[in-house]
């Protein structure tokens, strides 16, 4: 997990062949006026998630991991706490491969919690559990997708 301010976001371009192509989109858009849904970026590589999540608590929020995509996690219209807690720390968890998503059960406390501001993103990598959307308001967000390769 990487938890950094968005002016450096350039600095993670070699973690991934197609960071190059996520950040690129990132800088070149306004990402306050994207419109909710899939955004194409580069067709299943990378694209772009925007979303509107709705208030959550601790409590509430799921704990989440991915296979085959890296999340990048932009808060766009306000801050947004993060949960996570390191896959080896989770149970076998039931995985849906055409999601690409296994959700842990509500209530499954995550390790560690966070704070992620509207001028911050998150990477989450397939080894990281997180736990989203935890917010007492709507946040509009986007979650750039980028494949594992």
């Amino acid at each position: 997990m990487i938890l950094d301010s968005l002016t450096n976001l350039s600095a993670y371009e070699a973690v991934n062949p197609h960071f190059a192509k996520a950040i690129e989109f990132i800088k070149g858009n306004d990402l306050s006026k994207l419109p909710l849904g899939r955004n194409e970026i580069c067709g299943d590589l990378v694209f772009a998630n925007v979303m509107e999540v709705q208030p959550k608590s601790k409590e509430e929020a799921r704990i989440e991991i991915h296979r085959r995509y890296i999340d990048i996690q932009i808060p766009v219209s306000g801050d947004e706490v993060m949960g996570y807690t390191p896959l080896c720390e989770l149970p076998a968890p039931d995985y849906i491969e055409s999601d690409d998503a296994a959700l842990y059960p509500a209530g499954l406390a995550a390790r560690d919690y966070f704070n992620v501001k509207n001028d911050q993103f998150v990477i989450f990598f397939p080894q990281d559990g997180h736990a989203p959307a935890i917010t007492p308001v709507p946040v509009k967000k986007v979650v750039v997708k980028v494949a594992v390769e």
